[in-house]
């Protein structure tokens, strides 16, 4: 028997697409509502859910804790109103849990509206256990628990679905920025830091934290706490936690010192955890190669993302740009129709492929590409750009009276 555990607050706009993506797949579904003022309740209930309250605690770890009190399924799916199953996933999911020393199945979940590392992998599918339950503030997660587990009942397995298995909504940047999670996401942190000084999760979701908002100095001393920490404890892999330094490492290292960022990534992409959710690290990897001028090793890098995850549309586009570089201009275009194929509103694809097409005389469906591009900025009432755009190519080619004004 499996059921669903979720923890849910005013989320009518996305949980009745959560829950028809398992409706057909759970056979119990626990839904704990922590104060919706919305129709959350009565979507849930029309789904045939068994419907729970609780105040909210201040933390995502008690309120799922609480939720799984009320599951009665040999296995447990988590998922978070924004998230949604991929039906193409569900034959190898029962397939690994019929497995009777499977504890755990990670699941590779792909973040819509994320382009450089569209995938992570969670550990949402798991068997019910008397010692299983969640920790750590905000992003809360089962596997501190499961270590231990591990050490002492060492016959329990730990999988990896091989396909994505969810689709998260959540990470759009306007949804981001609606929800203000930045200051929640640091509060938490610091405290649970503070708490545990050096520990590789805070130290990574931190660090990266600080990099991104251009402390650069505070977020390279927190990565490197926790890689230490990593070193220090190699007993305990945490494979995870050790890709999400490097790669941030990397990252904060790009621009001051490639070659360090290089080392950094190369040695994230040595775990072994699935390609899809290295996908940042080749993707930055190949970009920096190229800088260096190993265009040749930046193209094979960005050909095996293109492989591994043929979904994932700026590795094509990246892949067009290489190509484009090195003067194979056929495999160019190629490349930007796959990620004009995969994502039509792609404004740096048509535009790129316009450039290619031009330098090959294909002067008419240059300018239909070019055409493509104006149309874009100016639907997404990017005015800025459209015009910078039209000014830029308008001496070299004519477009579309309409799409210049």
């Amino acid at each position: 028997m499996l059921s669903l555990s979720m923890i849910v607050r005013n989320e009518e706009h996305c949980l009745a697409d959560c829950l028809l993506s398992v409706k057909d797949f759970v056979d119990e579904i626990v839904i704990l509502d922590t104060g919706s003022t919305d129709l959350t309740v009565a979507i849930a209930k029309d789904f045939g859910a068994r419907v729970e309250h609780l105040a909210w605690p201040g933390d995502f770890a008690p309120a799922r804790n609480s939720a799984l009190q009320y599951v009665q399924g040999d296995w447990v799916l988590v998922l978070d109103a924004d998230e949604q199953l991929i039906p193409d996933c569900k034959s190898e999911l029962n397939l690994l849990m019929s497995d009777e020393d499977t504890l755990v199945v990670n699941l590779l979940r792909y973040e819509e509206g994320s382009s450089m590392s569209p995938y992570s992998s969670v550990s949402r599918l798991f068997r019910r256990h008397a010692r299983i339950s969640w920790t750590r503030p905000y992003h809360s997660t089962i596997d501190d628990n499961v270590r231990d587990l591990l050490r002492d009942e060492s016959h329990w397995r730990i999988v990896d679905c091989s396909v994505p298995a969810l689709i998260h909504v959540g990470y759009k940047p306007e949804l981001i920025k609606k929800k203000s999670k930045c200051q929640r996401v640091r509060n938490a942190m610091e405290s649970w830091l503070f708490d545990n000084p050096g520990d590789p999760y805070a130290c990574a979701k931190l660090g990266a934290l600080e990099v991104s908002e251009g402390a650069q100095i505070r977020g390279i001393e927190l990565l490197k706490q926790g890689l230490l920490f990593c070193e220090e404890n190699l007993s305990t892999p945490m494979y995870g936690e050790r890709y999400e330094l490097l790669f941030n490492l990397g990252i904060a290292f790009a621009s001051k010192d490639p070659g360090v960022a290089i080392n950094f990534y190369r040695k994230a992409l040595e775990l072994p955890i699935d390609t899809r959710a290295k996908l940042g690290a080749l993707l930055n990897l190949a970009s920096l190669l190229m800088k260096t001028g190993d265009l040749d090793q930046a193209i094979l890098l960005t050909k095996r993302v293109t492989k591994r995850a043929p979904e994932v549309a700026l590795a094509w586009y990246n892949l067009g740009l290489l190509q484009r570089y090195k003067g194979d201009f056929n495999e160019a275009i190629n490349s930007y129709q796959h990620a004009i194929a995969l994502n039509d509103l792609y404004v740096e694809a048509h535009q790129n492929l316009a450039l290619v097409q031009l330098r090959m005389g294909k002067i008419a469906l240059a300018r239909q590409s070019l055409d493509k591009a104006i149309n874009i900025l100016s639907s997404q009432g990017r005015i800025e750009e459209k015009k910078a755009l039209s000014k830029k190519i308008g001496g070299i080619i004519k477009l579309d009276s309409n799409m210049t004004g």
